[in-house]
């Protein structure tokens, strides 16, 4: 993917009940299959019904859906990277089995904060509904937070949801 064309590699899948209306406005939330996220959209897909809102969910690509191994093949790069995509596309459509309303599932490359930020401003989103961890391991601490970092730079209202696992 160049900088010149950051959508190139862009996966944008409209799912949904077939038969559901557009809703009247839109909510965004960032999955990446961890506890907080699972939870965050089960209370976005729940508040988009309250509010007759269409739901976007937002996977950032990172290395985490890469083999761990720099030297594979490119071939077994997108290979693994397709399968952790179906993956968690599949745990998106299983979730969101029962929601009444029309939801769209969006992945790409980049830094998740700015995927979910730019996906929000297409969208007129109401606001940008996000998991958070109670506990954080020195792993985690060490990475970027989204939950953190995206209320500074966000243009619409933040919800941060807590993993109800604790961990």
């Amino acid at each position: 993917m160049s900088a010149a064309d950051p959508d190139k590699r862009r996966l944008t899948l409209p799912a949904g009940r077939p038969d559901a209306r557009r809703g009247a406005s839109a909510l965004v939330v960032g999955f990446d299959d961890q506890a907080a996220s699972l939870a965050a959209l089960r209370t976005a897909a729940d508040l988009a019904r309250r509010l007759d809102a269409d739901l976007h969910v937002v996977h950032g690509i990172d290395e985490r859906d890469h083999p761990v191994d720099p030297d594979a093949a490119v071939e077994l790069w997108d290979s693994h990277a397709r399968k952790a995509l179906e993956h968690l596309h599949a745990r998106v459509r299983e979730t969101l089995a029962a929601h009444p309303g029309k939801w769209t599932y969006h992945a790409w490359n980049g830094d998740p904060v700015k995927l979910l930020v730019t996906v929000a401003d297409e969208q007129d989103a109401l606001m940008i509904v996000v998991g958070t961890h109670r506990h954080r391991s020195l792993s985690r601490m060490m990475r970027s937070s989204v939950s953190r970092s995206l209320p500074r730079v966000a243009h619409r209202p933040v919800l941060l949801v807590a993993d109800p696992t604790g961990s």
